[in-house]
């Protein structure tokens, strides 16, 4: 093999414990995408399902543009229904088209309801997953005595009066590490249930209250079952200080409900 031959090698830019192979790659390509995961079974193919994933759709519209079948490395595999403003995903490519004719490329070729805000060339180290810090979930409630026509895909509805007081205190027993399987699904295995949360707000605007979670990493429903159980402190159904007992118990059957998937979006990955 040649001296320019081996230069060209590098690693994937994966941790070595998920792939010990070198492979050629010329960029390491960052995508910010924005979709409505309404019609689609969420970012990951899903076993028997008959819609599309968010994935397939993108990396199909790749190769229609730059020739090449790419892998896209998400920060998480959102679910059926579950929206992104900022989701984050990394594929390398050796193809030199430039990054701004690649944005009006995949924006002129994807769907409506999938867009990409941002193209850029990073790091052939960076992983969209394992460089992440911290991400940002949003969980929108619409809060008032009918339902919307136009937010119906977006939002929860809640037609009960809330105490916004009661739900902001209470929430602030979950800062910090905490073991989280009180609010994990009740049919999946957590590998580590322990996660930090930096930051809860609970805003409200008009009809709109939005519960924004910025954490170290989530467990699956985790952020759907945490608004749940904020819904049921703010209707007075569970006493005060019953937040801190529930998380201290991990026992999901004390938590709320897990709310819909449509009320839930990833607005920002840290890194």
């Amino acid at each position: 093999m040649s001296r320019i031959q081996k230069s060209s090698i590098v690693r994937c830019g994966i941790p070595q414990r998920n792939n010990n192979k070198r492979c050629l790659r010329g960029r390491n390509i960052k995508l910010e995408i924005e979709y409505d995961g309404t019609n689609y079974c969420g970012w990951q193919v899903q076993k028997n399902s008959r819609k599309k994933s968010i994935q397939e759709v993108i990396e199909k519209t790749l190769r229609k543009i730059i020739g090449e079948k790419v892998k896209l490395i998400a920060a998480g595999r959102t679910d059926a229904g579950v929206h992104a403003l900022a989701q984050v995903a990394n594929f390398f490519t050796r193809s030199k088209i430039p990054k701004a004719r690649l944005k009006i490329a995949l924006n002129g070729l994807l769907p409506k309801d999938i867009k990409v805000a941002r193209v850029n060339d990073v790091s052939l180290n960076f992983h969209s997953r394992f460089s992440a810090k911290a991400k940002v979930y949003r969980y929108t409630i619409l809060n008032r005595d009918y339902s919307s026509a136009l937010l119906k895909d977006q939002v929860y509805y809640c037609p009960y009066t809330l105490d916004i007081g009661a739900m902001r205190r209470e929430s602030q027993a979950l800062l910090g590490k905490h073991n989280f399987l009180a609010f994990k699904a009740a049919d999946k295995k957590a590998k580590n249930p322990f996660k930090r949360i930096n930051r809860i707000s609970i805003t409200k605007k008009g009809d709109l209250i939005r519960i924004d979670i910025e954490a170290d990493g989530f467990l699956y429903n985790m952020a759907r079952n945490i608004a749940g159980t904020l819904i049921e402190i703010g209707r007075g159904r569970f006493v005060k200080a019953s937040l801190k007992r529930i998380l201290a118990s991990k026992n999901r059957r004390l938590a709320g409900p897990t709310l819909d998937a449509r009320g839930l979006c990833l607005v920002r990955v840290k890194y």
